[in-house]
């Protein structure tokens, strides 16, 4: 087993030291929401914090109730009976690995945890390249040989799995690539895992999206949770929608639940009872928080593109992933490990290198999250989400105003890498 602190979190906590220390750094690395709790969520809370009982494995009746009313009323019909709560969306997807068995096929590139879980399980995983413009989804046309290679070898391939949108490149794969996917699902028999956090992120409202579940309910599990959309990453908690009639890894999902967190936090569970029944306020909260990300990541997106990089224009969520190999000779850096080095050391740019998800080492991409850049105090952050031109008000415009500087300083022809030096 060759697992270390993930990525995202080591990246954070070395920005947070520089910053300690007096450093001026752009956390550009951390995919947290960066916004305060909602009022009607803390009063939940806090009337629920007496309860202290480990309570059902699967999680409340309420809690179930209420998630399989969320994915219904996004075309799913859902059986509380076969939704199964734990404390955030990333343990639910451990467990399914170990419920499911098997080796899995994962996009490249794709959010750092999926890889590591996958070999946390005994498990290899198999990667495929996203189609151009479609992160999040391996590329139809090469799963099927990429499967039947593993199988030939003696391997067991049990799922596949999609991240609807993307996390890192905050695009979102198209309906035909879904109905694609499922298509080679059903032939190779795969189990769909279909992570949705960030479904309710996509930008535009109009913009067509297909989960894997529209299609083939009987062998796709989904799995989202109020990380994302309600800024509760803190409060772990998550959900999962098993197959329909998928009794037997509900139970064998159970089983891995109750030797590892047993029950989610009972007074979190009450609050995300409440948040899945989808109130008004919170729907207004979503909307909000919604352009608020996509606002934010448009300019960055804006500005790496100015810059030279090529960057597929973000769908959802808060995260880009440009590609600055135009830039190549003038940055003098060979690797994406070089590179976020670089402009962390020399620009004050807190970025992730595209190898911490899978992607090739050698070609100079990052992952960038724009989300933490509302604020550095609650009051800040809700003037943010409040704001008709968060871009105007000045912490944001600074922070932006230092990731272009940053760009153009290495996009220059005196730009030196850590190498050179």
């Amino acid at each position: 087993m060759n697992v270390t602190l993930s990525a995202t979190l080591a990246a954070n906590e070395e920005i947070e030291r520089r910053r300690r220390a007096g450093e001026r750094v752009l956390n550009l690395a951390f995919g947290e929401a960066g916004l305060p709790v909602h009022p009607a969520l803390r009063r939940q809370l806090i009337a629920a914090s007496e309860r202290n009982g480990y309570g059902p494995v699967a999680g409340s009746a309420d809690l179930r109730t209420a998630a399989a009313g969320y994915w219904s009323r996004r075309g799913l019909p859902t059986d509380p009976d076969l939704v199964v709560c734990g404390p955030g969306s990333k343990p639910l997807l451990y467990g399914l690995l170990l419920a499911i068995g098997g080796d899995i096929v994962l996009p490249m590139p794709s959010w750092v945890s999926y890889a590591a879980q996958a070999d946390l399980v005994g498990a290899r995983p198999i990667l495929v390249p996203a189609p151009p413009g479609e992160g999040g989804a391996p590329d139809p046309g090469q799963v099927r040989s990429a499967v039947l290679r593993a199988r030939a070898r003696g391997r067991t391939v049990g799922s596949l799995l999609v991240t609807l949108p993307d996390n890192p490149s905050g695009t979102l794969a198209s309906p035909e690539t879904i109905r694609s996917l499922v298509e080679i699902a059903r032939e190779l028999d795969l189990t769909i895992i279909s992570d949705e956090i960030y479904r309710d992120l996509v930008h535009d409202q109009t913009t067509p999206f297909l989960s894997p579940a529209d299609l083939a309910p009987e062998r796709t599990v989904i799995t989202t949770g109020l990380s994302k959309s309600l800024a509760l990453g803190g409060w772990r908690i998550g959900v999962a929608r098993l197959p329909d009639g998928e009794y037997g890894l509900r139970a064998r999902m159970l089983a891995v639940a109750s030797e590892i967190w047993s029950s989610p936090a009972a007074p979190v569970q009450e609050a995300a009872a409440y948040a899945f029944t989808e109130p008004i306020e919170l729907i207004e909260r979503v909307a909000m928080s919604r352009r608020l990300h996509g606002t934010v990541v448009r300019a960055a997106h804006a500005r790496f593109t100015a810059a030279g990089a090529e960057v597929a224009e973000p769908k959802g969520g808060f995260y880009i992933y440009p590609d600055l190999g135009r830039l190549r000779e003038r940055l003098r850096v060979t690797t994406s490990a070089e590179l976020a080095a670089m402009m962390l050391e020399r620009h004050g740019v807190g970025v992730l290198p595209g190898h911490a998800f899978g992607d090739d080492p050698a070609e100079l991409r990052i992952r960038v999250a724009t989300s933490l850049l509302y604020g550095e105090t609650a009051e800040q952050r809700l003037a943010a989400l409040r704001s008709g031109d968060p871009l105007a008000l000045p912490w944001i415009s600074a922070s932006l105003d230092h990731l272009s500087e940053a760009l153009a300083a290495m996009s220059s022809t005196r730009s030196t890498s850590l190498v050179a030096s």
